[in-house]
Order: C-alpha cells, then structure tokens, then sequence
C-alpha cells in the first residue's frame, strides 16, 4: 500500500467516524427525506437585486471550506453551479456550529438563509440554519488537480461530473439536440415509436451482434443492431413517417469513434426518396445545432466546421477518381478492379467484387478529406442491399452517406421495395455469412413477407447521435458523450483508446 493509499483510507475511517457520532446524538443524516429548495446558484446570483435581503433554501454539495474562528465560508454546488454560504456560530448556535466544523468536503447540506454580498462583492447566503443531508464517506479528488486520470474519470463519472462541470455541461448539450431533433420531426407529423431491442435474427446492418439467451424460450436471442427493418414494416403497416430514437449494440472494435452500444436516430418517410432524406439530414442537423449552441459553425479541434445548408455533395466513383485517382467508370470486371486495388496498397478479400473495392478504396483514401458536411452518393449495390438500385445505372444505389471530420454521421436511401430483389440481395448475404462473414445480413423472411404485402416508395434515414453530440461539443472521444461508456473490468483493464 503507497502512502498516498493509507492517507486515504485514513481519512476514510475519519468521516466513518463522524457518521457513527451522529447517529449517536441521534442525527442520522440520511433519514432526512426531502427539502424544499428554493433557489438554485445561478438563480441566487444572477437575480441578487431582487433577492438581496430574501430567506431562501439552498442545498448543494460542499465543494470549499474556510474557517475564521467562529465563522466559515462554503461554496455549495447545485445542479446549476456554487455559490457561497457564510456560516457563524452566534447565528445558528454554539452546537450546531460544532457540528458544522465535521462536515467534509463532498458533504451534502441545506442551507436556510438571508441573501447579501460581501465586502468583496461575491454573492453570498448568511445562513441562519445549516443541516446534514448526506455524509460523502469517499474522499473527492483534491481540488487544484481534480479528477485527471482519464480512465478513472469514465469509470466514475459520478466524480468526474463533480470535479469536472464541463463535463455536465456536455450532456446538457447532448440532451438538448436529441430535444431538438424530437422538435423537428413532431413538427412535421413524423411519429416516436420503439421497437425490440431483443430479435431472433439481427438485421438491418452489416455489424457483428451480441447474444444473448432466452431461458424460458430455450432460445438464443440478439440485441438489436439496427432499428431499420421493425421501423421499414410498421411503414408496411400504415405509419408513413416514423422515427425511433435509441440505443444499437454492435459486438465490434472500440476506439475513440467505436463504443459497443451507441445512440441512433432513424427515420422513415413514405413517398419520399433519398434526395428528401439529405434535405432532412442538413436542416435537422443544422436546425440541432443552432438550438444546442445558438450558431451552425462549430469548432472541432483546430478545425471550424459549418453545418449551414447547402452541404457539399459528390458521387462514390467521383470521390475515388478525385482523391485516389482511379476511375472506376473505366473499370469493367472484378478483375480488374482487384488490380487497381493491388497497385493502390487496398487490402481485400477473396470473393469481393468491384462494388466493395470501390467501397474500400473510399474509406482508404477519400475519408479523411471530408471535413466540410459532404454527402457522398450512389454506393455500389455490394455495400448498400437494402437500398433501392439507380435506375440509370443498376451497378449503384440510390444511397448516401454523410460525412463531417472524415466521420460517417449518417446513412439513408431510398429504400428498397422489390421483395424479389430484397430476397436475392438477402440470399447473397446469407452465403456470405456461411463463408464465414459473420456481419453479413441474416435472411428475415417476415420481413420479405412484409414486402410482399407492400412498402411504398420510402427514403430512410439514420443519424449517429454520439458523433454529432462529439462535433457539436468538441469533445476527442466518444467516451466523452456517452455518460456510461464500456469499460473493462478495474482488474484487467488497459487503455483501449486509439
């Protein structure tokens, strides 16, 4: 055990202590039950000239204390941020004052008092009555270094949003575009629904899933990676605009991009077409972002990125020819796509066909250069088998995807809605997924049945809500925009992030 170690769990037997001789006098502070809060920091602060001289009630964490003999100052934190409680003995009495001087850092307290300023002109609650509503039994980091080690803080955000008020800042912000995007789509008669996130076959995506078991059903089940196709079939039933907005778990790699379970948004709009679903993806996301922040242009690292509509937009094939300078155009047969792939250092796969060396070679060499929102369009049909074919060339798809930061944010087409094409693009996948490409489709055939009953003419849409929130709040990681990122156990665990 270091030093630092047994200082710690020194202190920690202390506020054990402490607890223990309160109980004793009989006050226990966590049969307190409720408190009726009256102000909050910021509230006190910003409204003074209207409540100076007011008796108002506080409660907050203790996050400073400064004694003066018999007279203290505190700054509690709220949900809203500190502000400071002036404390004297011959206010709230020579007992309660005694007491007083026991509360901790971290500890949780209502404060009942008068509205001043101080001689230094710092906003202040004079309290005529002070009481314990939790004991903090753990030590907070110490206050000048805070809570810096960055695996410690996703493992204990609880702490992290305590010694870091960025941090909840950030998820306020997070809060507030997915506010934003319910906004937008309740406006223009779209309808919220939910759909299993438990399946017997896990479709909707090319993504490894996790399993899981039914003990009653005796059966193994899967968490959903998509919400695309129960969202496609209650389309079939009627409902011509819906959305879900949750969480997707893909049992895949992690990285500052990647986490296992992640936030989506989709979207379904009968009669509509992917051209309509790019109008939605830049006035939803510029609409989040004017509503999160009050402007469209953001700062990302040492990049200023402009979410103004219009967004740039560029074919697949004219991406490639552009940044890797090949032509797919010009390039009949597989074989000699895989040529082109060799001389251009693309790593693939027997089997793979042109469609999904173009697909690579984009990733490889076009990504990384769309800072700027870029739709790119018309993917092959290999990479995109539930999108609706371009009728001008049937090679590609009527698809595009959205970048920002070389990102993927969003992915929509119009949808395919030939149950006899949808079965031989399943059936594709389905062999794929034999030869052992376990992120191949699964063969749904009640969703083929539900083609078969009729989807019209549909564009669908789906938008990475973590990412967006990581662009709109500057934020490295996607750990750093979800409150509860996955982690490997304490005992086993090693820096994941790359």
């Amino acid at each position: 055990m270091t030093i630092e170690e047994h200082d710690v769990n020194e202190l920690i037997k202390i506020r054990h202590d402490k607890l223990k001789d309160l109980k004793e006098k009989g006050m226990d502070p966590f049969k307190i039950e409720k408190v009726n809060v009256t102000h909050y920091s910021q509230q006190v602060i910003e409204d003074f000239d209207n409540l100076e001289g007011d008796v108002i009630t506080i409660a907050g964490r203790i996050m400073a204390k400064r004694g003066h003999g018999k007279a203290s100052f505190i700054h509690i934190q709220d949900k809203d941020g500190r502000v400071q409680a002036y404390v004297r003995q011959d206010r709230i009495g020579d007992e309660i004052y005694e007491i007083f001087k026991t509360f901790d850092i971290g500890d949780i307290v209502e404060i009942i008092g008068e509205v001043f300023k101080t001689k230094r002109g710092e906003v202040t609650v004079k309290a005529d009555r002070i009481r314990l509503l939790s004991k903090s039994l753990q030590v907070l980091p110490e206050k000048w270094h805070g809570l810096k080690d960055q695996d410690l803080r996703y493992r204990q955000r609880y702490v992290d949003m305590i010694m870091n008020p960025d941090v909840k800042e950030t998820f306020k912000i997070r809060s507030k575009i997915i506010n934003s995007f319910r906004e937008y789509l309740n406006e223009r008669d779209y309808i919220e629904v939910e759909t299993p996130i438990l399946s017997t076959i896990a479709g909707g995506a090319n993504a490894k899933p996790f399993v899981t078991h039914h003990n009653t059903l005796d059966m193994d089940m899967y968490l959903r990676i998509a919400t695309e196709l129960p969202l496609k079939r209650l389309t079939v039933g009627g409902m011509d605009r819906v959305y879900e907005i949750g969480r997707l778990f893909r049992n895949e790699g992690m990285s500052i991009k990647h986490n296992p379970e992640f936030t989506t948004i989709e979207l379904y709009e009968a009669y509509a077409d992917y051209n309509d679903m790019m109008d939605i993806t830049e006035n939803i996301v510029s609409y989040s972002a004017k509503k999160a922040l009050g402007t469209t242009k953001v700062q990302y690292g040492d990049k200023e990125i402009d979410f103004t509509p219009p967004w740039a937009k560029i074919s697949m094939i004219d991406a490639c020819k552009q940044y890797a300078g090949v032509d797919f155009n010009e390039i009949k047969t597989d074989e000699e796509a895989h040529e082109v792939a060799k001389k251009l250092h693309v790593e693939v796969k027997k089997g793979m066909k042109k469609g999904h060396i173009i697909n690579e070679v984009f990733e490889e060499y076009v990504e990384e250069h769309l800072i700027q929102p870029t739709f790119i369009t018309n993917h092959p049909v290999e990479v995109s088998p539930l999108a609706k074919r371009n009728p001008d060339n049937p090679e590609l798809t009527n698809r595009f995807e959205a970048f920002v930061n070389g990102w993927e944010i969003a992915n929509a087409f119009s949808e395919l809605n030939d149950p006899i094409d949808q079965r031989e693009r399943f059936e594709e996948q389905a062999a794929k997924r034999d030869s052992g490409d376990d992120e191949a489709h699964m063969l749904d055939e009640d969703f083929l049945n539900a083609l078969e009953v009729g989807l019209p003419p549909t564009g669908g849409l789906g938008i990475g809500i973590d990412r967006l929130v990581m662009l709109l709040t500057n934020s490295p990681s996607i750990r750093d925009v979800i409150l509860f990122p996955t982690m490997k156990p304490i005992e086993s665990s090693k820096p994941e992030d790359s």
